[in-house]
């Protein structure tokens, strides 16, 4: 750096930061008209006036309060950017676009068009732009510049303030800023260093299926969230009635994203784990690797359809139904009780539906049974006990559910997995003793993550009698259709009908029912069968077929971002070849991008990383790592029995090392087995799948849990129990060795595995006991 570099920096940054001024002064603005306006909607009061007027209120407030929102949610690094182009014109990008009070462009939304320059501009493909500036920010104060120089003229124009040239990855200055700091538990918004070929995927058409396949670093997963945000922004019409879901791997890695999305602006979007997919069910126990692998798979749909028949029962003989009001019993002859099961099974509708049939066919034949004739018409001296007056009698009902009972999903996994002559006869030439006995259970037993796709599949089984739900449908239709023709008419009236800020069914919803949940994201969550107009998969790898035969149900247009990594799976009934997995649901209809650049990971641990992948998946090929820490993986080798004690003094100086450098976070990843132990061992550590874990300076996790998240140093304690924990286990090893960005160190006792042994030689210490 030459001397009058400096003061060039110094003089830039000083400028920037009167603009940055400016556009928070905006900001600020923006930020109290928009709030008085939604203060004066609300001052109108919500009686009085026409039905016109009241629309006309609802509808200014819904389209304030979304702004107002979206306002709140920039002001960390409102503006992170600025392009020159070789028109002399300046644009900054931003978080959300801003004007003047005249309409004049003050900060250009990085969604739009006028943005996209920004990521893919290149040296070989300027797009028109001579220089490409990153501004880095606390707060409201700018701490730093990167400048990208993509027109050469510009290097030796003194004027220029060119501080770097344009060399390698687009944007590689401002990430490896980003990267360089330590982790703060929480996934900041890293908009301003979206590379190329994350700007491909982000950008990527929203019909059919994006697999975006990527290795650990490769920014895959903050890629799917800018994609969604900039989903929303650009088909706004099309998702705002339907929404976007976002299925992360646990509710820790979740609420590690879950600050991304509200900073881009977007708060109408469903985050869930897996766990959280069926409305009032979070699981998060996962199931032992056996289990997992015979829950996962698709024949657990016929031994679920199997359970379900198993509750349409005839009886053995003729049909004796005891009546509470006298004592007495009223016998059904034996084929009249199996006319009425079969016409209800022919209705092929789900179990609780077509229950109605069953026993709507069952209280006429006790009518007519009670009346001591079958055949002909009944008198209304023999009608006096109708239908509706047996049902109301316990007995009957009694009698009636031990035929064809209505049941709830929870209630038939539950037995199914509970009771061993259910199992054993729904599962009959499907699954073998011992993958029987992987599935049974006590009753009433915690439900776990796989539990979850087959709640779902017995939900659409199950159905449900929805015949007073249809009567008061029926009722209120041709309310609601009056109330929608208000709306429409007035969005007309207001120019918003083509905005997609609100719909017309979500005006007249709400001013029909002002209590009622009123974005799409909460009437989304609560509802089973909500079909999504795009949904975002993160970890896909790690769907079993019967998950996603339940997250297909949720994308019926089959709009949907994959994203994952074949080489990290490791659930035994993961994914084991993107096509293997969608060919059941989506041949022909989807697509793939592959991200090859790792920038997290340093190239010293993904070297040891690689020999991991190779003999787990040695068809799959490493992403190239494009940074480097100086310090090689250090293997600590300890006495027979002293894993733990050893992991805690290396634990001791890996913190203090931490410290001095400023900060950080450490996770302990070891196998299951070991967790607890090391746990009490580190009282003082966060542990488990918590959300603790995110804010602790050290964390003990699993390797499932450690999924999908990052720390500045990692201990790797007992390898070899992580290869040999599942049949995934060199996949889960891999995916433990590359959660780091700084320092790895794997702590072990007797041998380290084979594909680790160089570490031993490259730098090896022992610990007694």
């Amino acid at each position: 750096m030459t001397g009058s570099q400096p003061a060039l920096m110094a003089a830039a940054l000083h400028q920037e930061q009167r603009y940055a001024d400016v556009l928070y002064g905006r900001l600020e603005e923006e930020r109290r008209a928009t709030a008085a306006a939604l203060a004066e909607v609300h001052s109108r009061g919500a009686d009085g006036g026409t039905r016109q007027a009241t629309a006309e209120r609802e509808v200014r407030a819904a389209e304030l309060s979304r702004r107002l929102g979206q306002l709140n949610s920039v002001e960390n690094g409102l503006c992170f950017g600025r392009l020159d182009t070789e028109e002399g014109e300046t644009r900054y990008i931003g978080r959300i676009g801003l004007r003047t009070a005249g309409s004049d462009p003050l900060l250009v939304d990085w969604r739009a068009p006028a943005a996209r320059p920004f990521y893919t501009a290149s040296p070989a493909r300027p797009s028109g732009i001579v220089r490409r500036r990153h501004l880095h920010s606390k707060g409201r104060t700018l701490t730093g510049i990167d400048d990208e120089i993509l027109d050469s003229r510009l290097l030796h124009d003194p004027d220029g303030g060119g501080l770097d040239g344009c060399a390698g990855l687009v944007g590689e200055a401002a990430l490896l800023h980003a990267l360089g700091r330590a982790r703060t538990g929480r996934m900041t918004d890293v908009v301003a260093t979206i590379q190329a070929e994350q700007d491909r995927v982000i950008r990527s058409p929203l019909q059919g299926v994006l697999v975006v396949q990527g290795g650990p670093g490769t920014r895959k997963t903050v890629a799917a969230l800018h994609r969604a945000a900039y989903l929303l922004y650009t088909h706004r019409r099309t998702l705002a009635r339907r929404g976007v879901l976002v299925v992360g791997p646990n509710a820790v890695f979740l609420r590690y994203i879950g600050e991304v999305l509200p900073s881009l602006g977007e708060t109408d979007v469903v985050l869930t784990p897996l766990g959280g997919l069926f409305p009032g069910v979070e699981a998060s126990t996962e199931d032992a690797a056996a289990t997992a692998a015979v829950k996962g798979g698709t024949r657990m749909a016929q031994v679920l359809a199997g359970a379900v028949r198993l509750h349409q029962r005839e009886p053995d003989g003729d049909l004796s139904v005891p009546l509470d009001e006298d004592a007495t019993c009223v016998l059904v002859p034996h084929e009249v009780c199996v006319r009425a099961l079969r016409r209800a099974q022919a209705l092929k509708a789900p179990h609780n539906a077509a229950r109605k049939r069953f026993v709507t066919d069952m209280l006429d034949a006790l009518v007519r049974a009670r009346a001591g004739e079958s055949q002909r018409p009944l008198d209304d001296e023999e009608l006096r006990y109708g239908p509706g007056e047996l049902w109301r009698q316990r007995s009957v009902r009694r009698t009636l559910d031990r035929l064809w009972p209505l049941l709830t999903p929870v209630q038939l996994v539950d037995r199914l997995l509970s009771d061993s002559a259910l199992l054993g006869s729904a599962a009959a030439g499907l699954l073998d003793d011992d993958e029987q006995a992987a599935l049974l259970r006590l009753p009433g037993a915690e439900l776990t993550v796989g539990d979850v796709p087959l709640l779902d599949e017995a939900a659409e089984l199950l159905g449900e009698d929805d015949s007073a739900e249809r009567a008061r449908a029926r009722a209120a239709r041709a309310e609601r259709a009056e109330e929608e023709r208000y709306a429409n008419e007035v969005l007309q009236i207001l120019g918003l009908d083509g905005s997609g800020a609100v719909g017309a069914s979500d005006l007249a919803e709400a001013h029909s029912d002002p209590g009622a949940a009123r974005t799409t994201a909460n009437r989304a969550a609560a509802d089973r069968s909500w079909a999504y107009g795009h949904v975002i998969v993160d970890e896909a790898q790690e769907l079993s077929a019967m998950a996603w035969r339940m997250v297909m149900r949720r994308a019926p247009s089959r709009s949907m971002t994959l994203v994952g990594d074949v080489a990290q799976t490791g659930n035994p009934a993961g994914v084991r070849s993107w096509e293997e997995a969608l060919a059941p649901h989506a041949a022909g209809r989807w697509r793939e991008e592959r991200l090859t650049v790792n920038y997290r990971t340093p190239a010293e641990v993904m070297e040891p990383a690689a020999r991991v992948l190779a003999a787990a998946s040695p068809e799959q090929v490493p992403p190239e790592s494009v940074r480097e820490e100086g310090v090689r993986p250090c293997a600590v080798r300890c006495e027979e029995g002293s894993l733990v004690s050893g992991t805690v003094r290396t634990v001791a100086g890996e913190q203090a090392a931490l410290r001095e450098a400023g900060g950080g976070r450490l996770a302990v990843i070891a196998p299951d087995d070991r967790l607890g132990a090391l746990c009490s061992a580190l009282p003082h550590a966060a542990t488990g799948g918590g959300s603790a874990a995110l804010d602790a300076e050290v964390a003990v996790l699993g390797v499932a849990q450690a999924k999908g998240l990052e720390f500045d140093r990692v201990v790797l304690a007992d390898p070899a129990g992580v290869l040999a924990q599942s049949p995934q286990g060199g996949h889960d090893l891999y995916v433990a060795i590359t959660r780091v960005t700084r320092r790895l160190t794997v702590v072990y006792e007797g041998l380290l595995p084979d594909v680790l042994g160089q570490l031993d030689r490259s730098a090896g210490s022992d610990v007694p006991g």
